[in-house]
């Protein structure tokens, strides 16, 4: 059942690449489009192209970023796209390597609560060149994974939507995956291509999957009364095998009101037309190889549950070490959060430093310095390089002798000049605090994918473990129905053979030993039928008792 869109940003929901149009602002769109493709194509990872590309930017003016977000198109369909999942109840998220400054236009004009992204660091009202968020480093599984858990669904339940290299991840894993406009990479993994700028050509496919899956529903809801009774044989057989496991008190009041359920609806063996042998010495034959059938489907039936019983102990077992190494992913995944952010903090305090040192540098007459320093260069350059009358020479030569003067007489505040070493201790600190922290969140970050990887592999274990059960237990059920049916001939047979016989028992009324045991088998007998009649399993022993005294 599809529970969740997730669809990519950039050339999906908006008709563009973000980037590539703020690019332009800064006259690096040339440069911005060349990584990007590379990108998009898979031939270098998304982390270097994000970074190499902001990194361009730096300078940019943020309120002219706004003003870009503010124009960028959104893709044809999207809003109908948008619109109509919501009807349909199915969740819709963002995920995207592009920025939340982008997201939040997007996400305000389609009305879309979930979205994750990246965003620019931004000082005094302009790009520093660095980006922060979680799919800087991390992949858009990753953030899928996370959200998944937090909505209690699974991948399975998932449609992803996307066109480029790095949504390879969540498409591939996604319960069905759609190329929308994509890379030849993306088109070869997808479950679904889509070609075509009309998202609404998305919105057909998906509503496809819908309508496919509430005409299974239906077929599921009509189903014939034969089947009715194979699921009430299945839940008995499940009923039984749980008396063997040790419950709670809750557990065991909840199967008593099952129990209860079944016995207002519990249902006759079916009607039998079998044909019975003209003599009675063919009946008697027919009863022994009733007899010998019933058995071996008895004993059929009987290894079928065995079988679910172990593949159900199998999955259960998988399923709880599912869980283990999930949460230990969790771990990993909270320990590389909280690394990340005591990187961005150093960060953040190493350019703080950066920036008060040129600060402290300019005020403290360095770059009067610098300027006068590049004067007498530019100078002696010309007297080095031209050919000039003597007059001329001399003129500068005078110049540059001035100038070295002045040079001289600039001295820079020894204390701005302590402070600053101060200032740069504490940057390279920070700094080195960042490598540190960085590698061990990159540490973190790999052990999560291990136990990431794991618990898919695991999933993938029990979910075929599951397969397993239910096809032991539908066997089981076909079994215990072909039972009841030979049952029923046998019934036919003992009530012809029960005609032909002189009445016996005339002592069963009177007291002593004898009496007592045939009432107390009969007792049982009418115990064991019962149990039948709720789906229980019947040894041929039980078989016998009840023929002989003719129940059922």
């Amino acid at each position: 059942m599809i529970k969740l869109v997730v669809f990519d940003l950039d050339n999906v929901i908006i008709d563009g690449e973000a980037i590539d149009e703020i690019g332009k602002l800064a006259n690096v769109e040339e440069d911005i489009a060349e990584i990007t493709e590379k990108a998009m194509q898979g031939e270098i990872d998304f982390e270097t192209s994000i970074k190499d590309r902001v990194q361009l930017l730096e300078g940019t003016s943020i309120e002219d970023i706004e003003k870009v977000a503010d124009d960028l198109p959104l893709m044809d369909g999207a809003c109908k796209t948008i619109e109509c999942l919501k009807e349909k109840d199915v969740d819709v998220a963002i995920i995207s390597g592009s920025f939340d400054i982008v997201a939040d236009k997007v996400k305000d004009k389609l009305g879309v609560e979930t979205v994750y992204t990246n965003s620019f660091t931004v000082e005094d009202g302009k790009l520093t060149g660095e980006v922060t968020g979680p799919l800087v480093s991390g992949s858009k599984l990753d953030v899928l994974k996370d959200h998944v858990e937090e909505a209690g669904i699974t991948l399975d339940e998932v449609v992803a939507v996307g066109d480029g290299a790095n949504d390879i991840s969540m498409i591939e894993s996604a319960g069905c995956g759609i190329a929308f406009n994509a890379k030849d990479s993306v088109k070869e993994i997808a479950d679904i291509v889509v070609d075509g700028k009309d998202l609404c050509k998305v919105l057909d496919e998906i509503l496809n999957q819908l309508t496919t899956e509430e005409e299974t529903e239906t077929v599921d809801d009509e189903e014939t009364e034969e089947a009715v009774e194979a699921e009430a044989a299945e839940e008995a057989e499940e009923a039984e095998e749980a008396e063997e496991v040790e419950e709670t008190e809750e557990a065991e009041e909840a199967e008593v009101a099952e129990t209860e359920d079944k016995k207002e609806n519990k249902k006759e063996l079916p009607k039998s037309d079998f044909v019975l042998a003209d003599t009675m010495e063919g009946v008697r034959k027919q009863k022994d190889e009733k007899e010998a059938e019933i058995s071996k489907v008895a004993d059929e039936r009987e290894e079928f549950n065995k079988i679910a019983k172990e593949q159900r102990k199998i999955r259960d077992e998988l399923n709880a070490s599912l869980k283990e190494n999930l949460n230990k992913a969790i771990e990993f995944r909270n320990e590389r959060n909280e690394i990340n952010k005591e990187v961005e903090a150093a960060k953040k305090a190493r350019n703080e430093a950066n920036n008060k040192i040129k600060n402290l540098e300019w005020s403290s007459g360095k770059r009067d310095k610098i300027k006068i320093e590049n004067e007498i260069k530019k100078i002696d350059k010309i007297i080095e390089t031209r050919v000039l009358d003597i007059k001329k020479e001399n003129q500068l030569v005078k110049n540059a002798n001035d100038l070295r003067k002045q040079l001289m007489e600039i001295h820079e505040d020894e204390s701005v000049k302590s402070e600053a070493q101060e200032l740069k201790k504490l940057s390279e600190e920070e700094h080195e605090k960042v490598i540190t922290l960085s590698e061990k969140a990159q540490e973190a970050h790999e052990e999560m994918l291990t136990y990431f990887r794991k618990t898919d592999d695991i999933r993938t274990a029990a979910d075929e473990a599951h397969k397993k059960f239910i096809e032991a237990r539908k066997n089981a059920s076909a079994k215990h129905e072909e039972f009841k049916a030979i049952l029923s001939d046998i019934h036919v047979i003992n009530k012809k053979l029960g005609s032909n016989k002189p009445k016996k028992r005339k002592n069963e009324n009177k007291g002593g030993a004898g009496a007592n045991k045939n009432r107390e088998e009969k007792e049982r007998a009418e115990e064991i039928f019962a149990k039948f009649k709720q789906g229980g399993k019947v040894s041929t022993e039980e078989i016998l008792l009840l023929q002989k005294y003719n129940i059922g």
